[in-house]
């Protein structure tokens, strides 16, 4: 059941990363980014290219992988939002669907169709804990999101660097208008969730393989966690991602866990519909999500 349990926050935890990120560009631009799945998939690969050249655990091709999507970021912002920031947001979205669709081609252009594994964040086997053994992986994955998750809010909430972000994200006008630069921040804020969408890939690249098609189901959970979490929440994203998680990795093993269940309801299908449903009574229950709204405007 423990590693059950790790296993669920463990891609939770990863989730987390990507939906995180995903709030972050909402807060500062009012649209959405679609290509954020897709930074997943180009940090999963990123992973996979560095470890080529350096075969090293993950956690130390971590900083690097970091790096180049920061750089990814920036372009990203460079390419699809600001020359479009004036423009009704539907065309922001659009403009990072296409910019998705160019990673996606990329990929496979240079990498392939098959799936690849990036290293593992510390190698294989386990951590004693009592009578069970949990496993190193999954537990580096905890550690390694929850430090990142706590960096971001060290970052926003104690820093010179942070309270500009938050301003610019609140009233951008008014952000200007007391001297910040808002370019620059959202700038910022597109790098560093590309960083986060890049550390969820080589999180994930290492358990569930990486593909170039990959971004379009990650980028679905990321909607979805802040769906059920609230537009605009941070802590409903969190939540959002813990959920997704619980659904596809608990559901579908409790007939290892408790004798005599099985059947189709206890699939990985039956828990994905689950999921659905529960997305759609939010939608028509709490249509804000979870935790409320702060985002009024969105793509």
């Amino acid at each position: 059941m423990l590693q059950i349990l790790a296993n669920a926050v463990a891609l939770g935890a990863a989730y987390a990363l990507v939906a995180l990120g995903f709030v972050l560009v909402v807060n500062a631009t009012g649209a959405v980014n679609f290509a954020q799945g897709d930074m997943v998939m180009a940090g999963g690969f990123v992973a996979v290219a560095l470890a080529g050249v350096w075969p090293v655990p993950g956690i130390v091709l971590l900083p690097l992988v970091l790096a180049v999507m920061v750089g990814l970021g920036l372009l990203l912002s460079l390419v699809a939002y600001f020359p479009l920031r004036n423009r009704p947001p539907a065309a922001v979205f659009i403009s990072t669907i296409a910019a998705g669709i160019m990673l996606q081609n990329g990929a496979n252009a240079i990498f392939g169709a098959e799936p690849r594994t990036a290293p593992a964040l510390v190698g294989g086997g386990g951590v004693p804990l009592g009578p069970v053994s949990l496993s190193a992986q999954a537990l580096a994955i905890i550690a390694v999101a929850a430090v990142l998750i706590a960096g971001q809010h060290v970052l926003f909430m104690h820093t010179a660097l942070g309270r500009q972000l938050r301003a610019t994200a609140q009233d951008r006008e008014m952000a200007e208008a007391i001297g910040i630069d808002s370019r620059k921040m959202i700038a910022l804020t597109f790098a560093l969730a590309a960083a986060l969408a890049g550390a969820a890939g080589l999180l994930l690249a290492n358990s569930f393989f990486v593909t170039p098609a990959d971004g379009t189901s990650y980028m679905l959970k990321a909607y979805i966690a802040v769906t059920i979490g609230g537009w605009g929440s941070i802590a409903g994203a969190l939540a959002g991602a813990m959920l997704i998680a619980l659904f596809e990795v608990v559901l579908p093993s409790l007939p290892l866990l408790i004798p005599g269940l099985s059947g189709w309801l206890f699939s990985q299908t039956a828990a994905t519909i689950i999921l659905y449903i529960v997305l759609l009574a939010v939608l028509f229950f709490r249509p804000r999500g979870l935790f409320g709204e702060p985002v009024l405007r969105r793509a």
